[in-house]
């Protein structure tokens, strides 16, 4: 699996114009079928990235970016966001086959139909869409289910070329994980924040897997969170938007720890692993808060 990162922290000048970039990073990692690290390079370069080849996406790789580079969080550097994504990027990548190959499952090499029920039974209890009782827990359903995914277009739009970083081109089987952060002040600070996972097709449109839109408001001085919502647009099966209607226990959170408070607050069947990762990259907020008034009283 071959895993290409990117980020950029950008400002919308007031008076128009190109956006000012703010910082830009990325990476390009290769990685076994287990999820395991076997080659990683960022640019800029950051020579200490090379400390996480043999740790595996979901085997603790957050532990493994504490410690060998936690100045990527302390600074919330674009860098850090996106390699707090391989986990659930990594993890969710093979559904693209599924656009690609009916009975993907069932193809040689793939996960036997045995393989398939322990792994269901193992994902019991771990998020809202498979809690005990599910249409998830069922293998048929599940593949079934999993398989479909939604016609989406494409998220760059015509008239904002530069709304977006560049792409990586996908003409062949690939999953593409999509993030955005936007941040403007008032009163309160305005955040509208929007997750995708989606792949590419033979016919050169895209299927969405998973897809949420986030609103919320906090507090400039405290950077706490004064409202929060979610809307689930994309979900693969019918108990995941319940994980809705449980946020509001993030009411009054430090942006800038929101990572750990999600996973706190929402743990197993209260949360969605899916609308947990896009809550959980709210802790950015603050840098993109500063980056705003630095530009605005430059300007």
């Amino acid at each position: 699996m071959r895993l290409i990162g990117r980020a950029r922290d950008i400002v919308t000048p007031p008076t128009g114009g190109a956006p000012i970039l703010c910082a830009e990073d990325s990476f390009d990692a290769e990685l076994r079928p287990d999820r395991t690290i076997v080659a990683i390079e960022a640019e800029p370069p950051r020579p200490k990235l090379t400390q996480l080849i043999g740790t595996r996406g979901g085997g603790r790789l957050r532990h493994a970016l504490e410690h060998f580079v936690p100045e990527e969080r302390r600074h919330a550097t674009p860098l850090y966001l996106i390699l707090d994504d391989i986990s659930g990027a990594s993890l969710v990548a093979p559904w693209a086959w599924s656009q690609w190959q009916k009975n993907w499952l069932e193809s040689p090499g793939s996960i036997t139909r045995p393989q398939l029920n322990r792994m269901i039974q193992d994902m019991a209890g771990i998020c809202t869409g498979f809690a005990p009782g599910s249409s998830s827990l069922d293998p048929e359903r599940l593949v079934g289910q999993s398989e479909d995914g939604t016609p989406t277009p494409e998220l760059r739009h015509p008239a904002d070329p530069e709304g977006w970083h560049a792409f990586t081109l996908q003409t062949t089987v690939g999953m593409r994980r999509a993030r955005r952060i936007d941040v403007r002040l008032g009163n309160v600070i305005f955040i509208e924040a929007a997750f995708q996972d989606s792949a590419a097709k033979p016919d050169g449109t895209r299927a969405a897997l998973h897809e949420y839109d986030l609103t919320a408001t906090a507090d400039p001085g405290s950077m706490r969170l004064l409202t929060v919502d979610a809307t689930p647009r994309v979900l693969p099966f019918g108990e995941c938007p319940g994980a809705v209607r449980n946020i509001s226990r993030l009411l009054g959170s430090e942006l800038s720890q929101l990572r750990q408070t999600v996973l706190d607050e929402l743990p197993g069947t209260l949360g969605c692993t899916h609308l947990n990762d896009a809550l959980r990259a709210l802790a950015e907020v603050p840098a993109l808060v500063n980056h705003l008034r630095g530009a605005l009283s430059a300007a």
